[in-house]
């Protein structure tokens, strides 16, 4: 048969095992030093007393540890039934203390972790739904038109010009979207080899305006670029940061009201490092919301998706991947109603 003591059992039964064999041996040797009976007497019972406080004592002062372990197990259970609000209070000795800071130092790290979990599990969650949903809808609406088409129902040429451009328009939305979508898995993935090289902010900026020379001429936005004089070539992936800055402008030109004007500004930060922006004059983001724009499929207006031309929401995100493999930071500045000014770090010199 197992015989199963809690630790105060444990330490007690020690002392008292120890007090017996140190009272059966200070008795022979009492027997032993020619001592008279009465004197014998007195002093076995002396040392049985003592011995008895020591075990009395000994008991008092592992009161405090049995109750801190207690306390201990009754957090560690918490802990293992998924409740990382934990706190032990440090009593005790002091490796009794270190283990208690230790122990809430690591419910802690586990609280972060399984924080960080959960969103990236709801973000997988909300990820999967805005896929679905940004594929089906088009492929519904291209469906829809085929059909149209192969059952006759359009007879007019003009009709049917619309239709086949229609179904133009939301293949490419498409393999936009598929393109987007293989970005960033490659930007995740590490796939992406940084071809970083000096570069001049302001051919950078040129050679994207004339990407979207078109888009601003059809709104009609004036563009203005305000770069210093003495503003020094930037260490980067030029094809890399033209995707970024794209985007920023693509976002722009869509939000933007027509005849409106977007600013383009680079200047230099501390670090060594040159901050490129993209100011519009949109409809603005509000606060709550500023935080996740660069998140994946995410958009401040669900509703404004497809139908207003907002995109799958992938641009931002990618623009973020981007960046960060650069070494710099992205962020917005916005408020509702008078535009919204995004910006982005890159750095000077080689930094990696």
């Amino acid at each position: 048969m197992k015989l199963r003591l809690g630790l105060r059992s444990y330490l007690l039964l020690l002392n008292g095992v120890s007090i017996a064999v140190i009272l059966v041996s200070v008795s022979v040797t009492y027997r032993y030093m020619l001592l008279s009976w009465n004197e014998y007497v007195l002093i076995t019972c002396i040392t049985v007393g003592a011995g008895f406080v020591s075990l009395l004592v000994h008991a008092l002062l592992t009161r405090p540890l049995a109750r801190w372990i207690r306390v201990l197990a009754g957090e560690t259970q918490r802990v293992a039934s998924g409740d990382f609000n934990t706190d032990v209070p440090r009593i005790g000795p002091l490796e009794f203390q270190r283990l208690a800071a230790q122990f809430n130092q690591m419910s802690g790290t586990l609280r972060e972790l399984f924080d960080r979990l959960h969103a990236s599990e709801e973000a997988r969650s909300e990820l999967i739904a805005n896929v679905s949903h940004d594929l089906r809808t088009p492929m519904a609406s291209i469906q829809s038109f085929v059909e149209a088409l192969q059952d006759d129902v359009i007879q007019d040429r003009e009709t049917f010009d619309r239709y086949l451009q229609t179904i133009r328009l939301e293949t490419r939305r498409l393999n936009g979207l598929i393109d987007d979508l293989f970005e960033l898995s490659r930007l995740d993935a590490g796939a992406l080899e940084l071809r970083q090289q000096p570069a001049a902010v302001d051919s950078l900026i040129v050679e994207v305006l004339q990407s979207y020379y078109l888009h601003l001429s059809e709104k009609q936005i004036e563009v203005d670029v305000r770069l210093p004089e003495d503003l020094g070539p930037v260490w980067i992936d030029a094809f890399e940061i033209k995707r970024a800055l794209g985007n920023l402008l693509q976002n722009a030109i869509r939000f933007s009201p027509a005849s409106g004007a977007i600013v383009i500004e680079a200047r230099e930060c501390a670090d060594a490092y040159v901050e490129l922006s993209v100011t519009d004059q949109g409809p603005g983001i509000a606060e709550p919301y500023q935080d996740r724009v660069f998140e994946r499929f995410y958009r401040t207006d669900p509703s404004r998706g497809r139908e207003g031309g907002g995109g799958a929401g992938l641009g931002l995100a990618i623009v973020k991947s981007i960046v960060q493999r650069h070494g710099g930071e992205v962020g917005v500045q916005s408020r509702e109603g008078k535009g919204s000014r995004f910006w982005l770090t890159v750095p000077q010199t080689r930094m990696f």
